[in-house]
């Protein structure tokens, strides 16, 4: 079913109030509800799972050091409607069908308030997982102004419940960023890009063809999955008619498997002042932008001498990333439509400055210890593909045990064919480098014997990040100092399909 594209006008997602505020803490409540939404002109209303059954969630737009404490209740159907695999590890046929938690991605948060992914609930708390620590999460948000987002977290349906439609933006805002005049308001918008595929009835289709066939399963366990369709902001292609000034976007990346490698039509750069965590140190011209899964790119782009002009953002990521097939041009290879055809509503006060903010630099001679964390594959017993860190399953024994305030140097080391953003919980860290390794040396004798020297990262990767893509046949160093909290916490691959089926290890930090 070929839709048809930029007829649809982007939406921007509404910004939640709290329901009260209590000693400077605002307080929310957020329901997950089954909805029907329009997703594209052409389609009938598609059946979504959304946070206040919007599709994203509404946008949380908070101050730095202003404590918000979320209630997340579950009021979603018993039964889901994508196809639950019950060999999955946490999908079993004795747990609850429809289970969710919530994770603020990129929060340094108490792990009560994490998402852990058996910290599960079901509708009106009627089963709790494990590890339920309350029903109020608390965000101290004492953090960088940064684009963070919220999304499903439950232990063996993460891919199903956030292609469903849990997922939403969260933005922190503090005074050094206000300070800096970059553009605000409503020509500050977030970009939630995912990729989804429909039925002809419109919709949403998730394969569950048994390969090779379990008796009376749904398989739908899945090495990656990628879908024929981009949505932005929870629309199908979409356009958005600008003024001739400068625009701030927050671009996310929450698709379940897929890469981007963003581009403008027009050939002009993007201008990206930020990633995951927060403000680069100075704005960086780039004419592409490489996007994994889950993360974020904080790009500022300048329509004042583009009057009448028509731009598009185009993505060039093959998929799987990096060695699978170039996108359609027709459809994967396009995201959305810019329109220069608001006239000039008042003065363009904005500015793009010379510098940020200071970011300091981790010292890898503060370091005390270095991990080497192998992300490697195997196959379970119907022949599927399972990935793993560092050969270890979810439920092995936790061997990540940082101490409080300690320095790290954790060393990625890449021995499959595809890559894999590798994403932290509570901490922001640096990429220090990458480095290529010999193949054939390595599966011949199980040896790391690096090919090349190691290459910094792009500049617009200098930043802090919370993700970071790990590419095949590579070791890629990050450097991370562990807090502000001790805990229970995970790491794991932000291909959800990854995750979902054992690329996901709990880590603790101790006192």
């Amino acid at each position: 079913m070929m839709l048809e594209k930029f007829v649809d006008p982007l939406p921007v997602m509404e910004t939640i109030q709290p329901i009260s505020i209590h000693k400077g803490s605002m307080f929310y409540e957020v329901t997950m509800k089954e909805g029907h939404q329009q997703l594209h002109r052409d389609l009938p209303p598609t059946r979504i799972w959304g946070y206040n059954g919007q599709f994203p969630g509404p946008t949380f737009k908070v101050k730095r050091n202003q404590t918000v404490r979320v209630l997340w209740k579950n009021e979603l159907p018993m039964k889901h409607f994508l196809p639950i695999d019950i060999t999955v590890h946490g999908a079993g046929k004795n747990q609850p069908e429809v289970r969710t938690v919530v994770h603020l991605h990129g929060g340094a948060t108490p792990d009560t308030s994490d998402g852990y992914p058996d910290a599960w609930f079901t509708k009106g708390f009627k089963e709790t997982g494990p590890f339920f620590p309350g029903k109020v999460y608390t965000y101290p948000n004492q953090q960088q102004a940064t684009t963070l987002w919220y999304h499903d977290h439950a232990i063996g349906i993460t891919r199903l419940n956030i292609y469903a439609g849990l997922a939403g933006a969260y933005i922190i805002h503090d005074e050094e960023e206000e300070a800096l005049s970059l553009p605000a308001h409503s020509y500050d918008v977030p970009l939630v890009i995912m990729d989804r595929s429909f039925h002809n009835g419109g919709s949403l289709y998730y394969p569950s063809e048994p390969q090779p066939p379990i008796p009376g399963v749904r398989s739908s366990t899945l090495s990656n999955f990628f879908g024929d369709t981009i949505l932005v902001n929870g629309k199908v292609w979409p356009f958005l008619e600008v003024e001739p000034r400068r625009y701030r976007f927050r671009l996310i990346n929450a698709s379940n498997s897929r890469t981007y490698q963003l581009s403008l039509s027009n050939g002009t750069p993007f201008i990206q002042i930020g990633s995951d965590q927060g403000l680069l140190s100075a704005p960086v011209h780039v004419r592409k932008i490489l996007l994994a899964p889950a993360e974020r790119a904080d790009v500022i782009m300048d329509f004042s001498s583009l009057d009448g002009e028509y731009i598009t953002i185009l993505n060039h990521a093959p998929a799987p990333f990096p060695n699978g097939s170039l996108p359609d041009p027709n459809t994967t290879g396009v995201l959305m439509q810019f329109r220069v055809l608001k006239q000039l509503q008042s003065e363009d006060t904005s500015k793009i400055p010379n510098s940020l903010q200071f970011v300091p630099k981790l010292k890898k001679r503060n370091a005390s210890r270095t991990r080497n964390l192998l992300l490697n594959m195997t196959h379970d017993q119907f022949g599927r593909e399972v990935h793993l860190l560092n050969n270890q399953l979810w439920d092995d024994p936790i061997t990540e045990m940082p101490h409080l305030w300690s320095t790290e140097i954790w060393s990625f080391i890449n021995v499959t064919e595809g890559s894999h953003p590798i994403h932290l919980h509570l901490v922001r860290f640096q990429i220090l480098d990458r480095q290529t390794f010999d193949k054939e040396i390595y599966q011949k004798e199980g040896r790391v014997v690096p090919t090349g020297p190691r290459i910094k990262p792009e500049p617009n990767e200098q930043g802090w990040k919370d993700t970071v893509c790990a590419n095949p046949w590579e070791m890629t160093r990050i450097i991370v100092s562990f807090g502000p909290y001790t805990g229970l916490y995970v790491w794991h691959c932000h291909i959800l399909e990854h995750e979902d089926y054992e690329m996901m290890r709990p880590y603790v930090v101790i006192k």
